[in-house]
């Protein structure tokens, strides 16, 4: 029993963490409609950043705000990129995402790992040491759980707003975004800096979890953000009451619960890039498969 609580835990701590991703790059991908594989840098941008600021003695969760406003920095130069010098947006995320090894690398001063060790971080300073003794084992995923609650509620408020409902149309009809005397490629740079700090933000915290940066921990990180919306906004689409927000962290926590099974049942880590290239194949077929349903069955049958 103990076994499974502590994979459940697991689960959830790192389902949060990649949900915080999963979220950013929704807006980029479902409601800009951009594939922004800059995600793949910005997320040990994040790591690195914060590795650089704790090991100096920086306050880790003033670490977790200069990473997001890294990743933001990154996110403004993919999208002009993009927008001002009319780079496609495949070209502009790849062209970023390489750059960004480079400035990793500056970072952590040309160290490939950055470990700090029993150093102050969000899971052990602050209101986390008033915790009672009997849920100190589970702090990881309290606090995990808070951070992507803030961002979730934050992120949805912000949609509310004109700027959020004029970043949604940006992605859906460019024009009318024009007629309102607003540029939608400005929109475009918007969405991508808010998709980009959220990824930067989630190597931030879970480079404080592990308690070390690795600027090779981004590879992966766009199929595994991608396969968790797909997921989500697939087997939720049905569920009004349910904020896209919500699907994306749900569908985070399904794509770790999948990749944990599979290591449970013994498959060697080196087959875990494969396994995740089938699950996001598979989301991506199916979700193909859903939407094809759901439109035939829009479709009304002409009256004689």
């Amino acid at each position: 029993m103990d076994v499974l609580i502590g994979i459940l835990t697991n689960i959830f701590e790192e389902g949060f963490i990649y949900g915080i991703m999963a979220m950013g790059v929704y807006i980029s991908y479902k409601v800009m409609d951009f594939p922004d594989l800059s995600v793949d840098g910005t997320f040990p941008l994040g790591m690195c950043v914060t590795a650089s600021m704790i090991t100096a003695g920086a306050d880790p969760l003033l670490a977790c705000i200069v990473a997001f406003i890294a990743g933001s920095l990154a996110g403004c130069i993919t999208g002009i990129l993009n927008v001002k010098l009319k780079i496609t947006d495949l070209l502009s995320g790849i062209l970023v995402m390489t750059a960004m090894w480079s400035v990793n690398l500056a970072i952590t001063k040309g160290s490939a790992v950055l470990p700090f060790y029993n150093k102050s971080t969000i899971f052990n300073t602050g209101l986390v040491q008033i915790l009672p003794e009997s849920v100190q084992k589970y702090r990881v995923l309290i606090v995990a759980g808070l951070m992507m609650l803030i961002v979730k509620i934050l992120m949805d408020l912000y949609l509310k707003t004109k700027s959020g409902l004029l970043l949604r149309a940006a992605g859906d009809n460019p024009q009318f975004v024009t007629s309102m005397s607003r540029n939608p490629g400005v929109m475009k740079i918007i969405g991508l800096a808010i998709g980009n700090g959220c990824t930067a933000l989630a190597g931030s915290i879970l480079s404080q979890q592990n308690e070390s940066a690795n600027i090779t921990s981004g590879t992966g990180m766009v199929i595994l953000s991608l396969a968790s919306v797909i997921i989500g906004t697939s087997i939720f689409s049905k569920v009004k009451f349910m904020k896209a927000t919500t699907m994306a962290v749900i569908g985070a926590i399904i794509y770790k619960m999948c990749l944990v099974a599979a290591m449970q049942l013994g498959l060697p880590t080196n087959y875990l890039k494969i396994l995740m290239a089938v699950i996001f194949t598979v989301a991506l077929v199916s979700n193909n498969f859903f939407s094809k349903g759901r439109r035939k069955q829009n479709v009304q049958p002409n009256k004689l």
